[in-house]
């Protein structure tokens, strides 16, 4: 770990914007455990550069998931009522043993036991220009699909990766690389074991992150069916109802 990822780490932490931020969203989701639903992972959003630099912040923002907003696979989802629904192609990286702060890279590869597709689904209800409130509410988040988890690809190996968007069997969106909009896989992985310790929280075998978006976020409008290729580990859709 280079010292300016640890300064950025710093920073993101002292930021009383992400502070309170990061406090309501936690007790958010401490009020969704007791209802019931379980712990999945975390969530990075907001980690392209010139997003970062309009926000004013040094590293992603995170945010939590459970499994009430997994769905299954070629699955119809409805966005009636929803403000300003997106679609947001990503990886999914599983953690295969807890990850601590401070952790080295060597640490943070061997954590990694398999990456995948997931499609995130988010509905952007106010203006993405507060910080505070966009922790708040969880950084819009709706729903994941899962797909298939490559586990050959231990350790966060990207190499040879393609990825492919299609709106009703058209492609609006290509990428070789999957790094170039969300920043370094492992250090953003390191971000979040960082960021969470700081609130008693802490990054654990069997949760996975997702790690934002590889291409522009998808706006979905009327009825279609978007397919995710991350290439050549799975495939992955939805039907979007009208």
């Amino acid at each position: 770990m280079t010292n300016s990822n640890k300064q950025r780490r710093s920073a993101a932490a002292n930021d009383p914007r992400i502070l309170r931020g990061m406090e309501a969203q936690l007790k958010l989701r401490q009020a969704r455990l007791s209802a019931g639903e379980k712990p999945l992972g975390w969530k990075v959003g907001f980690g392209a550069p010139a997003i970062m630099e309009q926000l004013g912040i040094d590293a992603p923002l995170i945010g939590f998931l459970t499994d009430k907003s997994r769905l299954s696979a070629e699955t119809t989802v409805s966005v009636a009522g929803w403000a300003k629904p997106v679609l947001e192609p990503e990886i999914a990286v599983y953690m295969g043993q807890d990850l601590g702060q401070g952790a080295d890279d060597e640490a943070i590869q061997s954590a990694i036991a398999a990456i995948g597709p997931v499609i995130e689904l988010a509905d952007v209800t106010f203006p993405p220009d507060d910080v505070e409130a966009i922790l708040a509410h969880n950084i819009y988040h709706r729903h994941i699909i899962l797909g298939r988890r490559d586990e050959t690809r231990a350790g966060g190996m990207l190499d040879g990766l393609a990825a492919h968007v299609y709106r009703d069997g058209t492609e609006i969106a290509t990428t070789t690389d999957p790094q170039a909009l969300t920043g370094n896989l492992i250090e953003t992985v390191q971000h979040v074991a960082d960021l969470l310790t700081v609130f008693g929280e802490s990054l654990r075998a069997d949760e996975i992150i997702i790690a934002g978006s590889i291409v522009p976020p998808v706006w979905l409008a009327g009825q279609a069916e978007y397919r995710y290729t991350l290439d050549p580990v799975d495939t992955i859709s939805i039907n979007l109802a009208a």
